[in-house]
């Protein structure tokens, strides 16, 4: 497992080495998605729930080049999550990014011509709106392994 530090995302001059460093995005794909929250249900059955933006997500993507070849993002204090699975036939290539940092918020989303003001914006893209986010290389990761979900159960 990689022992890879994490890296802050603060601002758009952080957002810019990043996407230098892996390429715009260009020819990568979504490997993982993993979402939790501070929510959960006592063994009394009470629920604890938290009144702070407790959601987080996990994205691990790989590309088809290398150094690095995988990273991992997590998005904390997340705002909005949109996930469009491709339909049956199509691949699920990402061609190019958008990643930014706007009115304190961080935006990434697996097309480069996307903007969160146009109408468009729910369409077939999978985007992530969050307060903070953090990345780490995982290019050991590469391949069909799952790292976050069950690996036992999948069929």
């Amino acid at each position: 497992m990689t022992k890879k530090r994490w890296e802050e995302i603060n601002n758009q001059n952080d957002i810019d080495k990043l996407m230098r460093l892996f390429g715009g995005f260009h020819d990568s794909c979504i490997k993982e998605l993993y979402m939790w929250t501070d929510h959960y249900v006592n063994e009394d059955l009470s629920m604890s729930v938290s009144a702070n933006r407790d959601h987080r997500v996990r994205l691990f993507l790989q590309r088809q080049n290398t150094d690095p070849t995988a990273i991992e993002f997590i998005f904390d204090e997340l705002v909005q999550l949109f996930v469009n699975p491709s339909p049956e036939n199509y691949d699920s290539i990402i061609y190019g990014a958008t990643f930014f940092h706007r009115d304190g918020l961080f935006y990434w989303a697996n097309d480069s011509e996307w903007n969160p003001d146009e109408p468009y914006k729910f369409s077939n893209i999978n985007w992530i709106c969050s307060k903070k986010v953090k990345w780490r290389e995982v290019s050991d990761w590469t391949g069909k392994t799952l790292r976050y979900g069950p690996r036992d159960d999948l069929k």
